[in-house]
């Protein structure tokens, strides 16, 4: 997801991303750590990466951490680890960001576009099943799935892993929007078999540039992606021992991302508070998004759904409040993307979605009054 972190232009502006309320609690903490990397010169790799990556582990339980350049690189580097290539189906739904399509795609794979459910905009798997059966009409080799947990909210890995498995795939989860929340008990990171996840700057964890992590249970795939991040590299930097790529991990990227680790949970809590108020001032007029049961959401986005959705983003920016719209071109009717296979009966929910849905501000020091302003502008728009 490409979004832009605003910050008000004046006091009666609304903030859709607030990175400078973050800033002002703990700026000083982030710059005395940058100052810190500054002094001992480890750029690139330097002792804060093994500690982000530490802490990442244990906050979610997952036996291997390894950070990289971006949420990108991340999916990139678990194909890459996994040999996917050339007569390989990836699915994966059209209803994202179109990191997740791109990745198998650079690789020469094939991706194949799955519907969404209506309620929790995650894949649905009753599609995963329809795509399956296109992919081996085709003679494509099943090799992996693709879940994304869109917004913030876990896909339904229960039914996905079991499908996978029914099937000899393993899944990769995309958890670039969704890191700190769980599944049925268990944190992202240890509900599929190798998850990747995105700390671009706006995400609900995010560093000051691009970032990423893998999160593996495996030892040899992780000894695999440890090769693919440094070029392939073996014993040192004169042997290579696979293809890889330059996927390493910034120092100062890690120092500012230990910062957020420690007031994540508190973030954490405070968007489930802002969530709960959206829904319980606008599931009269609008669809709210449905949490489901027995999981969490870390609310990367606030996405409502309404026919009328261009009447609310007119009348929110009449109130100098941002909107975003995620996501209005599904990945599968893009020229890059159009020749790749879909789900036999098509992608319905996706493409009524693409026309129906839109974001609303969402950040951690949303106040309740700035909330007010923005359901009451929702309201204002349908009556």
């Amino acid at each position: 997801m490409r979004d832009t972190a605003t910050a008000p232009s004046d006091l009666s502006a609304v903030a859709f991303i607030d990175l400078q309320a973050q800033r002002a609690r703990i700026g000083a903490r982030m710059d005395a750590a940058i100052a810190r990397v500054l002094a001992h010169g480890g750029f690139i790799m330097g002792p804060e990466v093994a500690e982000a990556e530490r802490k990442l582990a244990a906050r979610c339980g997952a036996k291997h951490v390894i950070s990289c350049s971006s949420g990108t690189t991340a999916i990139v580097m678990a194909l890459m680890a996994y040999e996917v290539g050339r007569g390989d189906a990836v699915f994966l739904p059209s209803f994202t960001f179109t990191a997740t399509a791109e990745a198998p795609a650079i690789l020469g794979a094939t991706p194949i576009f799955v519907d969404v459910l209506p309620d929790t905009f995650d894949l649905d798997p009753a599609s995963l099943e329809r795509a399956i059966a296109v992919a081996k009409q085709t003679g494509l080799r099943l090799a992996s799935v693709i879940p994304v947990d869109l917004f913030g909210q876990p896909a339904d890995y229960d039914a996905i892993n079991a499908i996978a498995k029914a099937h000899g795939m393993w899944v990769l989860g995309d958890a670039a929007q969704s890191f700190g929340a769980h599944y049925k008990g268990r944190a992202l990171g240890t509900c599929a078999d190798i998850t990747a996840t995105s700390f671009y700057p706006s995400k609900p964890l995010g560093c000051y540039g691009d970032g990423g992590a893998i999160f593996t249970d495996d030892d040899e795939t992780a000894k695999k992606l440890r090769q693919v991040r440094v070029h392939g590299q073996g014993h040192d930097r004169n042997e290579n021992v696979r293809i890889g790529l330059t996927g390493r991990f910034d120092s100062i990227q890690a120092a500012v991302l230990l910062e957020k680790l420690a007031i994540f949970d508190e973030e954490c809590a405070a968007r489930n508070v802002i969530a709960d108020r959206y829904a319980a001032g606008l599931r009269d007029v609008v669809t709210v998004p449905v949490v489901r049961d027995g999981c969490s959401s870390v609310w990367a986005q606030y996405t409502i759904t309404s026919p009328r959705r261009d009447r609310i983003a007119a009348t929110l920016k009449a109130h100098q409040i941002p909107t975003a719209i995620f996501y209005p071109k599904p990945i599968h009717t893009q020229p890059p993307y159009r020749g790749f296979p879909v789900a036999s009966g098509g992608l319905p929910v996706t493409e009524r979605l693409a026309q129906d849905v839109i974001s609303l501000p969402m950040h951690p020091y949303l106040t309740a009054d700035a909330q007010g302003r923005v359901i009451a502008a929702v309201r204002a728009a349908l009556v």
